[in-house]
């Protein structure tokens, strides 16, 4: 009678950590697709939250719809060729920079961070005008600074040593509208050796109050990764992705109650963000390369590899 009441007891335990966090409807059961023998990987991207539906027309939809497809392929196969999780982050960040669907114009401020899941190491760049790709500098403040973040003539003098690119400031960033509020985008990957990281870039935010720094700037804010649970870039109203430490969040509730990933960034995006009054979303990735894509605005550009290895492309 003992061992049956000791067994009983033993069970309620275990159950109560799930039910605690139990929402309305039910979320797919992780399963392990990343192992030695499946070498797995994934990628996911997005561009940003600043679209409403009908606000453009059917031939700047395929445009956004073409830019996000050629981003997404250009990372995922990356992977495919050995590459890292690091390395496949830069490549398609660096292709949104270069675009001019992306990126901003006007007095452009320019924040940027990258970080590797495996070493919990990271780097970003603040308050810059200048640089051609600030993903790349962001990765040269990770790997070869004594800092994970720099800002303003210290980030400009770092550049010039590492001879990153450095182009007119007239050059960076192209006309946005005035409802392009949040020029952000971001990249997570999976590689083969199951190692996840995770970036994010303005490009120039069109109509940044000078000096602003926003949520792209700051890890745990608007890039987190860690191989011990997610990967997670995220986009909208800085301030409060700050405040509430978005993309940490998301990682803890992973980490401390088990959840699944589309439903830790649910509970973040649609619950915590909203209630506070911020907008945005995020993409986020496990480390068995479940992708979760959760925002609480109109729409959200964003593309990733499905598990047919072709490539899905979304805005609304």
């Amino acid at each position: 009678m003992k061992s049956i009441i000791s067994f009983i007891l033993l069970a309620a335990v275990l159950l109560i950590p799930l039910a605690s966090f139990s929402q309305k409807g039910s979320y797919p059961e992780i399963k392990q697709i990343q192992s030695p023998q499946n070498p797995a990987i994934g990628f996911i991207i997005h561009g940003g939250t600043a679209v409403k539906k009908g606000s453009q027309t059917p031939e700047k939809e395929k445009e956004y719809r073409v830019r996000l497809e050629e981003v997404v392929l250009a990372g995922y196969k990356a992977l495919q060729a050995g590459k890292s999780s690091v390395d496949a982050v830069e490549i398609a960040i660096r292709m949104m920079e270069d675009s001019p669907l992306f990126s901003a114009d006007g007095k452009n401020e320019i924040d940027a961070s990258i970080m590797d899941g495996k070493t919990l190491m990271a780097g970003a760049v603040a308050g810059l005008h200048r640089v051609k790709n600030p993903i790349t500098l962001a990765r040269a403040v990770m790997e070869k600074s004594p800092y994970l973040i720099l800002a303003g003539d210290g980030a400009e003098k770092f550049t010039k040593e590492q001879k990153i690119e450095f182009v007119d400031e007239k050059q960076v960033g192209t006309p946005r509208s005035a409802f392009d509020q949040f020029g952000t985008f971001g990249a997570v990957a999976l590689d083969r050796m199951g190692n996840l990281a995770a970036g994010t870039s303005t490009g120039g935010m069109a109509n940044k109050k000078y000096g602003g720094i926003g949520e792209s700037a700051f890890i745990g804010a608007g890039t987190y990764a860690n191989n011990n649970t997610c990967g997670v870039s995220g986009t909208g109203s800085g301030e409060f992705f700050i405040r509430l430490g978005v993309a940490r969040d998301i990682s803890a509730l992973m980490e401390y109650r088990a959840m699944p990933v589309q439903a830790a960034a649910d509970m973040v995006i649609k619950n915590k963000l909203q209630k506070l009054g911020g907008e945005g979303g995020v993409i986020a990735m496990d480390k068995f390369g479940n992708m979760a894509i959760s925002f609480n605005t109109t729409g959200m550009y964003r593309a990733y590899i499905n598990s047919d290895g072709k490539p899905v492309v979304e805005i609304y």
